[in-house]
């Protein structure tokens, strides 16, 4: 299994209009081949902090993903005027070698 967990800190008060873009997302990756699973979340004490973790078969199936036009459509949720705390944004790729 393949994890891509993506985090970023909300610089505006927006927190809410995030989480209802996040419940009210139009699913397209659920379909993606390779796709496993999504989890959506915030620490206990920051729900300002948003982490994403997105669950795959495999690289090559995140990959493709992330390149395609899929990808992009997916991100047009992103309720405008949000501002993100600077150097907040990180992507980090994990191999699931044992659970």
């Amino acid at each position: 299994m393949f994890v891509a967990l993506s985090r970023f800190t909300i610089a505006n008060d927006m927190a809410d209009q995030v989480r209802a873009a996040f419940r009210d997302r139009p699913h397209l990756v659920d379909s993606a081949p390779g796709f496993i699973g999504m989890e959506v979340m915030c620490p206990a004490d920051n729900a300002d902090e948003i982490w994403l973790v997105t669950r795959w078969s495999d690289e090559q199936s995140y990959r493709t993903w992330h390149r395609g036009h899929e990808y992009h459509e997916a991100h047009k949720g992103i309720p405008k005027g949000l501002k993100l705390v600077p150097g907040s944004a990180e992507v980090r790729l994990f191999e699931v070698f044992a659970n």
